[in-house]
């Protein structure tokens, strides 16, 4: 009684009963889906058993549906008399729903949180109960466009569980309300709330104790025998604490879970726990249990003022995704495939909506937070981690091939020809993207009809009857095209005999030895080959690109003269940055542990070791009329190789480029990053913008107080777009860019920098990571190729056209091969 004695005002403690929903981390996905099938069967129980007065002693007893993920689950497969018992739950306010699905990292476009975050909202207006509130547990941020897809949905409130594990809270401060501002003005209701299982640490739950975040002398095991003490000691602290922080409010909410695990069950004892607070305690500080909805009624009825932010709340556990960076990029592509899908196909007539939910649905599994089994790190060998990690990377690969799956049949629906003899050479090239663009499309074939070709090949365009200047490849042939926003034009292939020549030039200074480190005095006079290509660079009638040994130094736009590589840049373009952080002491499981537990937000040890690529080679790989590639070959620490391929283009400022390499299989802390240090050409005068879901933003700029400056989680990519024109990088294979320093340190936060200091870091793409001392994949050995292209643009001067531009160029125009006209296609 002695803390309670000194507290300076009559509290209350709100209850918030819930189990956090981690699907894979604790047990198999599937079992995690049965437990919470059973945790809301538990829950009615409890409610049902409450209100027939069989246990008076769980009167007040609250639970709250974490993600409506579990009720979906519960109601797939329960009786009508359990959906009955379970919707009379929810009315009666025994049960509440969360207007979120599940915990997320920030791959979920805006499309898949719509499409989420409607399901618990369609669902309560059906039983006439609506869902106003939602709550997160783990996660420590989203996209700013999470904000608009809830009060699109009409949830009005999010209680936001915050755990600081490699990451932190927003605002500077926990326990406090705030207004999250969308980009559009409109306004959701926010607490920054404490761990999601503060509750227990307080004592709350018999037999489930914790000393998590409360580090004291008790330093509990989950079931004790002075559970009392511990509870009256800390909960006495704590408010002494929040009164002594200046705390505005005389009551604070807390979570609890019915057992001191994630996956943890509902309790009635919860209830018990608290009657018993309350007939000893409740003069000074009264408990209650509470669902989300009556909490934030509570806190709306206070005079206090709640503070407005605009922004961004960039998410510190979004790094989850480059522990597992194919299957990320496979995701990235399939959910860039369901939305062309969406675009082809609007009114459903070839794709039904449920085949459309089933795709969302393994997207959505793969973007949920969990990454991993809890020893995946320490105990890679170990079955769980190697069940769950494949069950993980399924999702990925299930969402791949079902939107795959759904194109193929939109595409077959829409003339789309399949293999037969004298298939017709005829293609359909659609823009699926809400911009005008003029970019390449491919023309493919298969190999046995190389034949057709040998001699060579005309494209024609069928609307006007010309011919198009292309390139051929392999299997293939390129052309330019420009479309505007869901326009689509048909090419046909014919066969003719091309002059194949190899007569050695006069005026091209290169030896008989191929080495062509010289530029010509004479210009040739042809205009066969779209790109000149050194040992030292190569230069297309848009750009000059120079190149040493530290990688791409220089990429001049030679309309202005402009220099759009950064001349504070540390790196060279696309030049590699490995980073290691060696165990200390023997390769073991603990030291594997001890080498990641402390990095913090750092992401990396103090004794950190960083190399950077070396170019070693660079070759012309093909060229022609329309575009030529080089190879840039370097060395480079944690890789066996790692070559760059350059595609320059002859007839717009574009080049696409293509990162392969085999990294090397390494079980200690490693993050692997690419350099990308461009510019729009006036750095003093030109301003970067993200791609995040909900639209383009600027990061250092648009965001929360408090928040993640080191890096975002991005859509397509990203813009910096100034005065004279604007220079767009799409990325559509690696999500994460790094916006501060490499180097480990003191990391700052969003309020902390100095001003104008978002334009002063070059960017890099952090491609790889495995340094999480839990459940991230240990190894990330393997190959990969990882996608981007530049472009720079006189012509565009916004945030919305740059960001449109960069999310064209990462999906492409849709093309496929199509029947003659009035044959069928099956």
């Amino acid at each position: 009684m002695y803390l309670m004695n000194r507290l300076g005002r009559k509290w209350r403690i709100f209850v918030i009963h819930h189990s956090h929903t981690d699907i894979g981390y604790t047990e198999r996905q599937e079992r995690i889906e049965q437990y919470h099938v059973d945790f809301i069967r538990q829950a009615v129980m409890i409610s049902k058993a409450m209100r027939s007065g069989k246990h008076d002693d769980w009167k007040g007893f609250k639970w709250t549906c974490e993600t409506f993920w579990a009720v979906e689950r519960f109601l797939g497969e329960a009786s009508d008399e359990e959906k009955s018992d379970f919707a009379e739950a929810v009315r009666q306010g025994d049960i509440e729903l969360s207007g979120t699905y599940l915990n997320m990292t920030e791959l979920a476009d805006e499309d898949l949180l719509r499409s989420i975050h409607a399901k618990a909202a369609a669902y309560g207006r059906s039983i006439g109960c609506p869902v106003d509130s939602a709550m997160t547990a783990d996660i420590n941020g989203y996209s700013w466009g999470y904000a608009k897809s809830l009060l699109d949905a009409g949830i009005q409130h999010l209680f936001s569980c915050i755990h600081t594990h490699h990451g932190m809270f927003a605002l500077g401060r926990k326990q406090i309300p705030f207004w999250w501002e969308t980009p559009g003005g409109e306004k959701l209701l926010v607490w920054n709330g404490e761990h999601y299982m503060f509750g227990n640490e307080l004592g709350f739950c018999p037999d489930g104790v914790g000393s998590y975040m409360i580090r004291d002398e008790f330093h509990t095991p989950a079931i004790v025998n002075n559970r009392e003490e511990i509870m009256e000691t800390r909960i006495g602290r704590y408010l002494l604490k929040l009164e002594e922080e200046g705390y505005p409010y005389d009551f604070v909410p807390v979570m609890v879970s019915g057992l001191a695990t994630d996956n943890g069950s509902p309790n009635g004892e919860i209830a018990s726990a608290i009657q018993a607070w309350n007939r000893e305690h409740g003069g000074e500080v009264q408990v209650q249990m509470s669902t989300l909805s009556r909490f934030f009624s509570h806190l709306k009825e206070q005079e206090t003022e709640i503070p407005v932010y605009r922004g961004d709340w960039p998410d510190w556990w979004s790094d989850g995704v480059n522990s597992t960076p194919m299957h990320t990029q496979l995701f990235r592509d399939a959910q860039r495939t369901l939305r062309r899908v969406k675009q082809l196909d609007p009114q459903q007539q070839l794709i039904g909506i449920q085949e459309l939910a089933d795709i969302e649905q393994q997207l959505v599994m793969y973007a949920e937070h969990t990454w991993g089994f809890h020893a995946s790190v320490h105990s890679p060998w170990e079955w769980n981690v190697q069940m769950l990690e494949v069950r993980k990377l399924a999702y990925a690969a299930n969402a791949s091939r079902m939107a795959h799956g759904a194109l193929d049949k939109v595409q077959n629906g829409q003339g789309g020809s399949l293999l037969r003899p004298g298939r017709a050479f005829r293609y359909r090239v659609v823009n699926t993207e809400p911009v005008a663009c003029k970019q390449y499309a491919v023309l493919e074939w298969d190999g046995f009809e190389n034949e057709r070709f040998k001699e060579g090949l005309e494209v024609i365009d069928e609307e006007s009857g010309r011919k198009v200047p292309h390139q051929a490849g392999n299997q293939q042939v390129s052309i330019e095209v420009e479309l505007k926003p869901g326009e689509q034009r048909r090419y046909s292939l014919r066969p003719m005999k091309a002059e194949k020549s190899g007569t050695t030039s006069n005026l091209k200074l290169v030896g008989a030895d191929t080495v062509y480190d010289m530029e010509d005095i004479y210009s040739s006079g042809t205009a066969k080959d779209a790109v000149l290509v050194s040992e030292q660079g190569a230069e297309s009638p848009y750009v000059k690109i120079r190149w040493g040994e530290e990688g791409i130094i220089s990429w001049v736009n030679k309309a202005t003269g402009e220099e759009l590589i950064r001349n504070d840049r540390k790196h060279g373009a696309f030049t590699p940055v490995y980073e290691y952080t060696p165990a200390v002491g023997p390769v073991t499981s603990s030291t594997m542990y001890a080498a990641r537990s402390g990095m913090g937000r750092n992401r990396k040890g103090l004794n950190v070791q960083r190399s950077t690529g070396r170019m070693v080679k660079a070759k012309a790989v093909s060229n022609g009329p329309l575009f030529g590639v080089v190879e840039l070959q370097f060395e480079t620490r944690g890789m066996s190789c790692y070559s760059v391929f350059l595609k320059l283009y002859a007839t717009s400022g574009r080049v696409d480029a293509s990162v392969r390499f085999h990294k090397d299989s390494v079980w200690e802390p490693e993050n692997v990053y690419i350099s990308l240090p461009f510019t729009s050409g006036s750095t003093d005068a030109e301003t970067l913008w993200l791609d995040k879901a909900g639209g383009p933003l600027r990061p250092w700029i648009d965001q929360l107080p408090g928040t993640l400056l080191d890096y975002s989680c991005i859509q397509e990519g990203w813009a910096y777009v100034g005065q004279n024109g604007s220079v767009m990088v799409a990325a559509p294979d690696t999500p994460l860019v790094q916006l501060g320093p490499l180097e480990y340190g003191q990391r700052m936060l969003h309020s902390q920098q100095k001003p104008g200091a978002e334009t002063t870091r070059p960017l890099y793409i952090w491609a790889m990571s495995n340094y999480w001392e839990t459940n991230f994949k240990a190894t990330l050995g393997g190959f990969y190729e990882f996608r981007y292209v530049i472009e720079w643009n006189k012509d565009i001067h916004t945030p919305e056209q740059a960001i449109g531009q960069c999310r064209a160029m990462s999906s492409g125009f849709a093309v496929w091969r199509i029947e003659p006209d009035g044959t069928c296609n099956s």
